[in-house]
């Protein structure tokens, strides 16, 4: 949930004693319990050193690792995202990342006796929404729009606009609209309960 105070700032405004008044304060009253949870969550990451817009959404989210590898944008919404932090995640403006994706910035070198670790940044640009289920692995960089599909495996970078799916993640021919002006946050019934009453 967006922070209190944005949410505070940003709210629909109604008569008081109006039906459309007494409508958004009941939703707004009972969705309080998500709206704290969701505070608390942003606020433990953000002491950790992670850099979250007041404005992002974060969901049940695990991040592994040092936190201060961890920037989300403004209008981004997680859902139940496992986040492993070897190397730095970078999440843009207005992006969706549904459940159950894993984001990883690092893997092992099968090629060494040694089994190193490899780690690499991950950088994720606005607009682009992961599918349920996806796996992002590490130095991927999804351009402004893209889409991953539920389940993709995305070893390699994905030009802006580009649909992929499949594992390996593979571009199908369908690209996205480029003139794209959406809140993926505004969607969650309890942010609307705020923002439009």
């Amino acid at each position: 949930m967006a922070s209190l105070s944005y949410l505070w700032r940003k709210r629909a405004s109604f008569s008081v004693n109006s039906v459309d008044f007494y409508r958004a304060w009941g939703k707004r009253f009972f969705s309080m319990p998500e709206l704290f949870g969701r505070n608390s969550r942003r606020r433990k990451l953000a002491r950790e050193g992670a850099v979250i817009h007041e404005s992002a959404e974060i969901g049940e989210v695990t991040v592994a690792g040092k936190k201060n590898l961890l920037l989300v944008g403004p209008l981004s919404f997680l859902g139940q995202v496992y986040i492993a932090l070897h190397d730095e995640v970078r999440i843009g403006e207005r992006v969706c990342i549904n459940d159950g994706v894993s984001i990883l910035t690092a893997s092992h070198n099968i090629s060494d006796p040694g089994w190193s670790l490899i780690k690499s940044p991950i950088l994720i640009e606005d607009y682009v929404w992961i599918g349920i289920g996806a796996i992002i692995l590490p130095g991927v960089h999804l351009g402004r729009g893209a889409v991953v599909g539920a389940g993709a495996v995305v070893s390699k970078s994905v030009a802006p606009g580009t649909v992929v799916v499949g594992n390996p993640a593979r571009p199908v021919s369908k690209k996205r609209c480029s003139n794209l002006n959406y809140n993926p946050c505004e969607f969650l019934a309890a942010n609307r309960a705020w923002l439009r009453g």
